[in-house]
């Protein structure tokens, strides 16, 4: 199942525009290439038209927003849109500051998005219109447990079916849903969180896998999600004595070089809640 997933984005190699985080444009450079996929990073609003044209898919990023970007952001969805492209929006600290969330309530009411892709404190913030925030970061007061799962999933699924698209809320406990399934992942590392980027490469990760993956984007974004969690846990198994988050940073992107669909299939935890 996520096997055919992954070995789809091996196969077509799919070409992803990012409109992302300054930050850590070279991390999700640099895993779109390690999964299979190929990466072009444009922001410059006189040639997005034209860039997301020539691609199969469009990562919005909102990490390193500024008013230049949000004209182009609008501009290449629509287009992506009109060619019925995979759109993910990763709406990065949105709950940090007013012109994130004005930006992505904006962009969720003029672009048909695939998929939104955030920690679940920056799903909550969506969800609700207000929410915690540490900075980019997941609050610890959203972590999920126990019976919090299938009431989160319930809130999930109904989020997905008045936005109609699908829904990741990534953390200690991964929620990918539509409006009538949810996967619960369980893949990764809580030393992920102390490498900078790991959900903007995520988010590029899933724009691929959904590219490679028409009419089935569920299940494609579930995988990318258990991809991404298995690398951190893959990569973590090398570390060696002295090494740090600088290290892991690099093992978990030679953990996606190295999957294939079989190791992802192996070694994804999860249940389905329908």
């Amino acid at each position: 199942m996520f096997k055919e997933c992954f070995d789809k984005v091996r196969n077509q190699s799919p070409l992803i525009h990012n409109i992302t985080n300054y930050v850590t444009i070279n991390d999700v450079a640099n895993i779109l290439l390690a999964c299979g996929a190929s990466p072009i990073m444009a922001d410059e609003a006189v040639e997005v038209e034209e860039i997301t044209s020539i691609c199969s898919g469009l990562n919005i990023n909102i990490g390193k927003l500024n008013r230049h970007m949000i004209p182009a952001m609008l501009l290449a969805g629509k287009k992506a849109c009109e060619l019925g492209h995979a759109v993910v929006l990763d709406p990065v600290g949105v709950g940090a500051s007013r012109l994130r969330l004005e930006t992505a309530d904006f962009l969720m009411k003029e672009i048909r998005f695939s998929a939104i892709r955030g920690n679940i404190s920056e799903i909550k913030t969506l969800m609700y219109g207000s929410g915690r925030s540490k900075g980019v970061d997941a609050a610890a007061a959203d972590a999920l447990s126990g019976e919090d799962v299938e009431a989160m999933a319930a809130a999930l699924k109904e989020y997905a079916r008045e936005t109609g698209c699908i829904i990741a809320a990534t953390g200690s406990v991964d929620l990918v849903c539509d409006s009538r399934t949810c996967y619960v992942i369980r893949n990764g590392r809580p030393e992920m969180e102390k490498v900078t980027g790991t959900g903007c490469q995520l988010s590029g990760l899933m724009t691929a896998f959904l590219a490679a993956n028409p009419g089935n984007y569920l299940e494609a974004a579930a995988a990318a999600v258990a991809a991404m969690g298995l690398a951190g846990e893959n990569g973590w198994s090398y570390m060696q004595p002295g090494d740090g988050s600088a290290a892991y940073r690099n093992r978990i992107i030679d953990a996606i070089y190295n999957m294939d669909g079989t190791i992802l299939e192996q070694g994804a935890r999860f249940e389905i809640i329908c």
